[in-house]
Protein backbone atom coordinates (compact mmCIF):
# COMPACT_ATOMS: atom_id res chain seq x y z
CA UNK A 1 0.00 0.00 0.00
CA UNK A 2 1.21 3.81 -0.08
CA UNK A 3 1.84 5.75 2.96
CA UNK A 4 3.33 8.79 3.90
CA UNK A 5 6.41 8.06 6.26
CA UNK A 6 8.89 10.33 8.37
CA UNK A 7 12.37 10.02 7.10
CA UNK A 8 14.14 11.89 10.09
CA UNK A 9 12.46 14.53 12.92
CA UNK A 10 12.25 17.69 11.18
CA UNK A 11 10.01 20.23 9.48
CA UNK A 12 6.64 19.23 6.49
CA UNK A 13 9.75 18.20 3.97
CA UNK A 14 10.94 15.18 5.95
CA UNK A 15 7.45 13.62 4.74
CA UNK A 16 7.83 11.35 1.96
CA UNK A 17 5.90 8.31 0.19
CA UNK A 18 6.22 4.89 0.26
CA UNK A 19 5.25 1.44 0.08
CA UNK A 20 4.42 -0.61 3.34
CA UNK A 21 2.94 -3.80 3.58
CA UNK A 22 -1.10 -3.72 4.23
CA UNK A 23 -1.23 -4.34 8.65
CA UNK A 24 -3.25 -7.06 9.01
CA UNK A 25 -6.23 -6.85 12.04
CA UNK A 26 -5.32 -8.23 15.58
CA UNK A 27 -7.75 -9.47 18.04
CA UNK A 28 -10.71 -7.45 18.35
CA UNK A 29 -9.20 -5.03 15.55
CA UNK A 30 -10.89 -4.15 11.89
CA UNK A 31 -9.05 -3.05 8.98
CA UNK A 32 -10.21 0.21 6.98
CA UNK A 33 -9.56 0.78 3.29
CA UNK A 34 -9.06 4.14 4.00
CA UNK A 35 -10.66 7.35 1.58
CA UNK A 36 -9.76 9.99 3.88
CA UNK A 37 -7.41 11.33 6.86
CA UNK A 38 -7.66 13.99 9.40
CA UNK A 39 -4.43 16.03 9.86
CA UNK A 40 -3.71 17.59 13.15
CA UNK A 41 -0.98 19.08 15.39
CA UNK A 42 -0.25 15.77 17.33
CA UNK A 43 0.89 14.42 13.79
CA UNK A 44 2.86 17.35 13.64
CA UNK A 45 4.53 16.91 17.07
CA UNK A 46 5.40 13.62 15.79
CA UNK A 47 7.10 14.51 12.58
CA UNK A 48 9.22 16.98 14.65
CA UNK A 49 10.27 14.11 16.71
CA UNK A 50 8.26 15.70 19.62
CA UNK A 51 5.72 13.15 20.34
CA UNK A 52 6.44 9.75 19.96
CA UNK A 53 3.46 6.68 19.30
CA UNK A 54 2.67 4.51 21.63
CA UNK A 55 4.45 0.67 22.24
CA UNK A 56 2.98 -1.11 19.49
CA UNK A 57 1.52 1.54 16.92
CA UNK A 58 2.31 2.13 13.32
CA UNK A 59 5.16 4.43 13.31
CA UNK A 60 3.01 6.08 10.31
CA UNK A 61 1.74 9.59 11.16
CA UNK A 62 -2.73 9.94 11.45
CA UNK A 63 -4.53 10.20 14.32
CA UNK A 64 -8.13 9.42 12.57
CA UNK A 65 -9.76 8.12 9.15
CA UNK A 66 -12.88 7.16 7.70
CA UNK A 67 -13.19 4.49 4.90
CA UNK A 68 -14.76 0.84 4.53
CA UNK A 69 -14.13 -2.22 6.80
CA UNK A 70 -12.27 -4.76 4.43
CA UNK A 71 -11.26 -7.21 7.13
CA UNK A 72 -12.01 -8.21 10.79
CA UNK A 73 -9.85 -9.47 13.30
CA UNK A 74 -11.01 -12.47 15.90
CA UNK A 75 -13.20 -11.23 18.36
CA UNK A 76 -15.41 -8.99 16.18
CA UNK A 77 -18.79 -8.35 16.84
CA UNK A 78 -19.67 -4.89 16.57
CA UNK A 79 -18.82 -4.37 12.68
CA UNK A 80 -18.92 -6.28 9.54
CA UNK A 81 -16.67 -6.25 5.91
CA UNK A 82 -18.44 -3.42 3.93
CA UNK A 83 -19.19 -1.09 7.12
CA UNK A 84 -18.04 2.38 5.97
CA UNK A 85 -16.81 4.36 9.29
CA UNK A 86 -14.52 6.50 10.90
CA UNK A 87 -12.29 5.73 13.32
CA UNK A 88 -9.88 7.04 15.86
CA UNK A 89 -6.43 5.68 15.73
CA UNK A 90 -3.29 4.59 17.20
CA UNK A 91 -1.14 5.78 14.52
CA UNK A 92 -0.88 4.93 10.85
CA UNK A 93 -3.48 7.21 8.82
CA UNK A 94 -1.93 8.62 6.48
CA UNK A 95 -2.10 5.46 4.50
CA UNK A 96 -4.29 3.42 2.04
CA UNK A 97 -5.35 0.76 4.87
CA UNK A 98 -5.11 0.81 9.33
CA UNK A 99 -6.09 -0.80 11.31
CA UNK A 100 -7.81 0.00 14.82
CA UNK A 101 -9.94 -1.59 18.23
CA UNK A 102 -13.32 -2.38 16.76
CA UNK A 103 -14.70 0.27 19.90
CA UNK A 104 -12.99 3.29 18.78
CA UNK A 105 -14.52 2.91 15.10
CA UNK A 106 -18.20 4.78 14.66
CA UNK A 107 -20.55 5.05 11.84
CA UNK A 108 -20.16 7.95 9.24
CA UNK A 109 -23.02 9.71 10.45
CA UNK A 110 -26.01 10.63 8.07
CA UNK A 111 -25.13 13.10 5.15
CA UNK A 112 -21.64 13.67 5.90
CA UNK A 113 -19.18 12.81 3.17
CA UNK A 114 -16.04 10.25 4.06
CA UNK A 115 -13.87 13.57 3.91
CA UNK A 116 -16.21 14.99 6.27
CA UNK A 117 -16.73 12.16 8.30
CA UNK A 118 -12.27 11.97 8.72
CA UNK A 119 -12.12 15.19 10.25
CA UNK A 120 -14.33 13.64 13.01
CA UNK A 121 -13.07 11.54 15.68
CA UNK A 122 -9.47 12.83 17.02
CA UNK A 123 -11.29 16.19 17.73
CA UNK A 124 -14.66 14.85 19.07
CA UNK A 125 -12.79 12.84 21.20
CA UNK A 126 -10.42 14.99 22.47
CA UNK A 127 -13.32 17.69 23.53
CA UNK A 128 -15.46 15.42 24.54
CA UNK A 129 -13.46 13.77 27.03
CA UNK A 130 -11.85 17.24 27.81
CA UNK A 131 -14.88 19.70 28.47
CA UNK A 132 -17.32 17.07 29.46
CA UNK A 133 -16.00 14.18 31.28
CA UNK A 134 -12.66 15.55 32.83
CA UNK A 135 -14.07 19.64 32.87
CA UNK A 136 -17.76 18.63 33.54
CA UNK A 137 -19.12 21.32 31.96
CA UNK A 138 -22.64 21.95 32.16
CA UNK A 139 -25.72 23.68 30.89
CA UNK A 140 -26.03 27.40 32.35
CA UNK A 141 -22.33 27.71 33.16
CA UNK A 142 -19.65 29.83 31.34
CA UNK A 143 -16.75 28.22 28.85
CA UNK A 144 -14.00 29.62 27.13
CA UNK A 145 -11.90 27.75 24.58
CA UNK A 146 -9.23 28.92 23.09
CA UNK A 147 -7.72 28.85 19.24
CA UNK A 148 -11.73 28.72 18.30
CA UNK A 149 -10.93 28.76 14.45
CA UNK A 150 -8.76 25.26 15.04
CA UNK A 151 -10.37 21.76 14.58
CA UNK A 152 -10.69 21.72 18.14
CA UNK A 153 -11.98 25.08 18.76
CA UNK A 154 -14.54 24.87 16.24
CA UNK A 155 -15.48 21.40 17.64
CA UNK A 156 -15.82 22.79 21.49
CA UNK A 157 -18.05 25.88 20.50
CA UNK A 158 -20.44 23.79 18.99
CA UNK A 159 -20.53 21.42 21.47
CA UNK A 160 -20.82 23.26 24.51
CA UNK A 161 -23.40 25.49 23.05
CA UNK A 162 -25.25 22.71 22.38
CA UNK A 163 -25.74 21.21 25.54
CA UNK A 164 -26.59 24.76 26.90
CA UNK A 165 -23.34 26.48 28.25
CA UNK A 166 -22.73 29.91 27.73
CA UNK A 167 -19.66 30.04 24.91
CA UNK A 168 -16.61 32.34 24.81
CA UNK A 169 -13.32 31.78 22.30
CA UNK A 170 -10.42 33.79 21.15
CA UNK A 171 -9.29 33.55 17.76
CA UNK A 172 -6.33 35.60 15.81
CA UNK A 173 -8.40 37.60 13.03
CA UNK A 174 -11.80 39.42 12.91
CA UNK A 175 -12.90 36.75 9.86
CA UNK A 176 -12.22 33.74 12.52
CA UNK A 177 -13.95 35.72 15.40
CA UNK A 178 -17.28 35.81 13.14
CA UNK A 179 -16.72 32.51 11.84
CA UNK A 180 -16.30 31.51 15.86
CA UNK A 181 -19.52 33.54 16.55
CA UNK A 182 -21.64 31.95 13.72
CA UNK A 183 -20.87 28.60 15.56
CA UNK A 184 -22.37 29.47 18.38
CA UNK A 185 -19.71 31.76 20.52
CA UNK A 186 -21.76 34.33 22.29
CA UNK A 187 -18.31 36.75 21.63
CA UNK A 188 -15.40 35.98 20.11
CA UNK A 189 -12.01 38.18 21.59
CA UNK A 190 -9.57 38.81 18.80
CA UNK A 191 -6.39 38.15 20.80
CA UNK A 192 -4.29 40.08 18.72
CA UNK A 193 -6.05 43.27 19.42
CA UNK A 194 -8.00 42.43 22.55
CA UNK A 195 -6.96 41.25 26.23
CA UNK A 196 -8.92 38.25 26.36
CA UNK A 197 -8.85 38.58 30.22
CA UNK A 198 -10.32 42.06 30.24
CA UNK A 199 -12.74 40.97 27.80
CA UNK A 200 -14.25 37.69 30.00
CA UNK A 201 -14.30 40.09 33.44
CA UNK A 202 -16.50 42.34 31.38
CA UNK A 203 -19.04 39.66 29.80
CA UNK A 204 -19.08 37.87 32.96
CA UNK A 205 -19.44 40.75 35.07
CA UNK A 206 -16.38 40.04 37.03
CA UNK A 207 -16.79 37.25 37.61
CA UNK A 208 -14.81 34.76 35.61
CA UNK A 209 -15.60 31.54 33.93
CA UNK A 210 -16.50 28.21 34.40
CA UNK A 211 -14.21 26.00 32.70
CA UNK A 212 -11.13 26.62 30.25
CA UNK A 213 -10.08 24.23 27.47
CA UNK A 214 -6.07 25.88 26.44
CA UNK A 215 -3.94 24.44 23.90
CA UNK A 216 -1.64 27.50 24.20
CA UNK A 217 0.06 26.95 27.42
CA UNK A 218 3.02 29.38 28.09
CA UNK A 219 1.87 33.36 29.17
CA UNK A 220 -1.93 31.95 28.48
CA UNK A 221 -1.57 30.15 32.14
CA UNK A 222 -1.07 32.54 34.79
CA UNK A 223 -3.79 34.67 32.50
CA UNK A 224 -6.14 31.39 32.83
CA UNK A 225 -5.91 31.10 36.60
CA UNK A 226 -7.05 34.89 36.90
CA UNK A 227 -9.89 34.35 34.00
CA UNK A 228 -11.60 31.50 36.35
CA UNK A 229 -14.57 32.04 38.52
CA UNK A 230 -14.76 30.78 42.05
CA UNK A 231 -14.28 27.03 41.64
CA UNK A 232 -13.51 26.90 38.22
CA UNK A 233 -11.66 24.24 35.94
CA UNK A 234 -8.88 24.57 33.79
CA UNK A 235 -7.88 21.78 31.54
CA UNK A 236 -4.30 21.80 29.40
CA UNK A 237 -4.64 19.79 26.63
CA UNK A 238 -1.64 21.44 24.17
CA UNK A 239 1.37 24.23 24.57
CA UNK A 240 2.13 25.71 21.79
CA UNK A 241 3.43 28.49 24.31
CA UNK A 242 5.51 26.33 25.71
CA UNK A 243 4.29 24.06 28.64
CA UNK A 244 6.18 26.79 31.33
CA UNK A 245 4.86 29.30 33.44
CA UNK A 246 5.02 31.41 36.77
CA UNK A 247 2.14 31.06 38.41
CA UNK A 248 0.73 32.29 41.86
CA UNK A 249 -0.86 29.45 43.73
CA UNK A 250 -2.23 31.38 46.45
CA UNK A 251 -4.88 32.33 43.47
CA UNK A 252 -5.40 28.36 42.92
CA UNK A 253 -6.05 27.93 46.58
CA UNK A 254 -8.23 30.86 47.24
CA UNK A 255 -10.35 30.71 44.03
CA UNK A 256 -10.72 26.90 44.78
CA UNK A 257 -9.81 26.15 41.40
CA UNK A 258 -8.59 22.71 39.16
CA UNK A 259 -5.84 22.72 37.12
CA UNK A 260 -5.80 19.40 35.46
CA UNK A 261 -4.80 18.42 31.51
CA UNK A 262 -4.61 15.05 29.54
CA UNK A 263 -3.67 13.71 26.05
CA UNK A 264 -5.86 11.51 23.90
CA UNK A 265 -3.22 8.80 21.75
CA UNK A 266 -1.96 7.06 25.20
CA UNK A 267 -4.91 5.97 27.30
CA UNK A 268 -5.57 2.99 27.70
CA UNK A 269 -8.38 1.05 24.40
CA UNK A 270 -10.60 0.69 27.23
CA UNK A 271 -10.97 4.27 28.13
CA UNK A 272 -11.03 5.32 24.69
CA UNK A 273 -13.94 2.92 24.01
CA UNK A 274 -16.01 4.48 27.07
CA UNK A 275 -15.31 8.17 25.06
CA UNK A 276 -16.41 6.27 21.85
CA UNK A 277 -19.78 4.81 23.46
CA UNK A 278 -20.83 8.83 25.03
CA UNK A 279 -20.00 10.28 22.01
CA UNK A 280 -22.14 7.49 19.96
CA UNK A 281 -25.29 8.22 22.62
CA UNK A 282 -24.75 11.84 23.39
CA UNK A 283 -23.44 13.03 20.23
CA UNK A 284 -23.87 11.49 16.66
CA UNK A 285 -27.74 12.30 17.07
CA UNK A 286 -26.50 15.87 16.72
CA UNK A 287 -24.12 15.08 13.85
CA UNK A 288 -26.87 12.95 12.01
CA UNK A 289 -29.50 16.08 12.52
CA UNK A 290 -27.17 18.71 10.89
CA UNK A 291 -27.30 20.68 14.21
CA UNK A 292 -23.28 20.34 14.68
CA UNK A 293 -20.85 20.12 12.19
CA UNK A 294 -16.89 19.47 10.97
CA UNK A 295 -15.89 22.69 9.81
CA UNK A 296 -14.09 22.13 6.56
CA UNK A 297 -10.60 24.11 5.76
CA UNK A 298 -8.70 22.58 2.73
CA UNK A 299 -7.86 18.94 1.44
CA UNK A 300 -4.76 17.99 0.01
CA UNK A 301 -4.25 14.52 -1.53
CA UNK A 302 -2.25 11.73 0.10
CA UNK A 303 1.47 12.76 -2.03
CA UNK A 304 1.29 16.43 -0.36
CA UNK A 305 0.75 15.39 3.16
CA UNK A 306 3.87 18.10 3.62
CA UNK A 307 1.73 20.80 2.23
CA UNK A 308 -0.65 19.63 4.52
CA UNK A 309 1.40 19.58 7.11
CA UNK A 310 2.36 23.29 6.12
CA UNK A 311 -0.73 24.50 6.06
CA UNK A 312 -1.81 23.37 9.74
CA UNK A 313 1.56 24.87 11.08
CA UNK A 314 0.86 28.25 9.71
CA UNK A 315 -2.15 28.56 11.69
CA UNK A 316 -3.93 30.14 8.98
CA UNK A 317 -6.70 27.09 8.47
CA UNK A 318 -10.20 27.45 9.67
CA UNK A 319 -11.42 24.25 10.86
CA UNK A 320 -10.16 20.82 10.10
CA UNK A 321 -7.40 19.84 7.20
CA UNK A 322 -7.80 16.09 5.50
CA UNK A 323 -5.73 14.20 2.89
CA UNK A 324 -8.09 12.49 0.26
CA UNK A 325 -6.77 9.12 -1.37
Amino acid sequence: MRAIKITKAGGPEVLALCERPVPQPAHEEILIKIEAAGVNRPDALQRAGAYDPPKGASDLPGLEAAGEVVATGAGVTRWKVGDRVCALLPGGGYAEYATTHQDHALRVPNGLSMVEAAALCETYFTVWSTVFMRGRLQAGETFLVHGGSSGIGTTAIQLAKTFGARVFTTAGSDEKCVLCESLGAEAAINYKTQDYGEEIARLTDGKGVDLILDMVGGSYIPRNIRALALEGRLVMIAFLGGPKAELNFAQIMMKRLEVTGATLRPQLDQAKATIAEALRQQVWPHLDSGRIKPIMDQTFPLEDAAKAHARIESSGHIGKIVLTL
